[in-house]
């Protein structure tokens, strides 16, 4: 039984489908003990989620920040560690993206500035992973305890940064200057338009695109080339890695700025994309969400954005919820923590036993047709 190789999408798309159905029924205990038929609140979180352009604008606007800092996290477990600095290193992308912002918008068209946009969220992103990563492969400090640290750095010099450079003359919020229109990445609503396409305004934008392409080219990097190939060696076997003459300073070194290159990403989509300005808690909790959708996702490009569709579904569809039966707002961190446990802490718990049915049923008709060819 256990010669047998299970496929991808047993694993990236049954057992992960098998988890959100066993989260799904725990939630609905949850909402008949909160006195709401479960029935009557999937219905309204569907409705608020798919029912509308304006539900579908603001579901894949969150997918779209999800797919970025869930490859940020999935790309370092792929290696072997785990990077919970996404929410750091998306809000020093964030900086990035608007320092360009702010200084080429209204001096260079988009075509122009947008290049330099990406370059800055990769680069700001992945060096303030860099630490990190150094300490991890050249001194042997934990990868987890120093990301977190590092995410506490970056909210304090962020606060520093805006109060004493960017926040413009004469006001009191805590943020920077509107960027010039010419640099904002065009609404999804506005670019249809001009195709005879009518949606409702939402916040999405054209960086979803750039989102997927991006997970596309996660899935080349670790499936089809060398590089990924030494990632996947070290997350099977450090030691075996090592022995068989790859670097795994080098290694971590490189996974580490990528990770956190992507997960910057998400800034073209909330900052240059949405808010047009940097702003306090701009990345709200998305790094940390990005760890429960690749854990959802298994680690792979094209389970991440199904996962991240899941939690743009959980985030609109709770949203609507709370405005429809006034429950508290942290119902959809529930929701989205159920979907934790079980993608999580409990993944075997519905891992195993599909394992073990699928190769009981493809080892049946796997007699059955070797019956069937001795009879012939």
């Amino acid at each position: 039984m256990s010669q047998q190789r299970i496929p991808a999408w047993i694993t990236v798309g049954v057992i992960p489908l098998a988890n959100v159905a066993m989260a799904a029924l725990v939630a609905a205990l949850v909402f008949w003990y909160l006195d709401i038929n479960p029935l009557d609140a999937l219905q309204a979180m569907v409705y608020g989620a798919f029912g509308s352009s304006y539900g579908w604008g603001y579901t894949l606007y969150y997918m779209t920040s999800y797919i970025f800092t869930g490859l940020a996290v999935a790309v370092v477990f792929q290696a072997g560690m785990f990077n919970i600095g996404g929410e750091g290193q998306a809000y020093i992308g964030a900086l990035g993206v608007g320092l360009v912002c702010l200084g080429l918008g209204g001096h260079v068209p988009l075509i122009v500035l947008l290049p330099i946009s990406i370059i800055a969220a990769f680069v700001f992103g992945g060096l303030w992973a860099l630490i990190p990563a150094w300490l991890q492969a050249k001194r042997g400090s934990h990868i987890v305890i120093t990301t977190i640290m590092f995410n506490f750095i970056a909210a304090s010099m962020m606060n520093y940064i805006l109060i004493n450079f960017l926040k413009p003359s004469g006001t009191m919020s805590v943020e920077s200057a509107v960027f010039d229109p010419s640099s904002w990445i065009p609404k999804m609503h506005e670019t249809l338009a001009l195709i005879g396409i009518s949606i409702d305004r939402s916040p999405l934008n054209l960086s979803m695109f750039w989102a997927l392409f991006v997970a596309f080219a996660v899935w080349v990097f670790l499936w089809r080339t060398r590089w990924g190939y030494e990632v996947r060696a070290m997350g099977s076997n450090a030691s075996g890695a090592k022995y068989g003459g790859i670097s795994i300073p080098k290694t971590v070194i490189m996974i580490m700025l990528i990770g956190g290159g992507l997960a910057g990403f998400m800034a073209l989509n909330v900052v240059q994309g949405e808010a047009h300005q940097i702003k306090l808690n701009l990345v709200n909790q998305m790094g940390f969400t990005g760890i429960a959708v690749a854990l959802m996702g298994r680690n792979h490009p094209f389970g991440i954005v199904l996962a991240s569709l899941l939690f743009g579904f959980l985030t609109q569809g709770g949203s609507e919820l709370q405005f429809e039966y006034s429950v508290d707002a942290r119902i959809v961190v529930v929701l989205q923590g159920l979907v934790i446990l079980f993608s999580g802490a409990l993944q075997n718990m519905m891992k195993h036993p599909i394992e073990r049915l699928y190769l009981r049923l493809s080892s049946h008709r796997r007699k059955t047709s070797e019956e069937l060819a001795a009879e012939a």
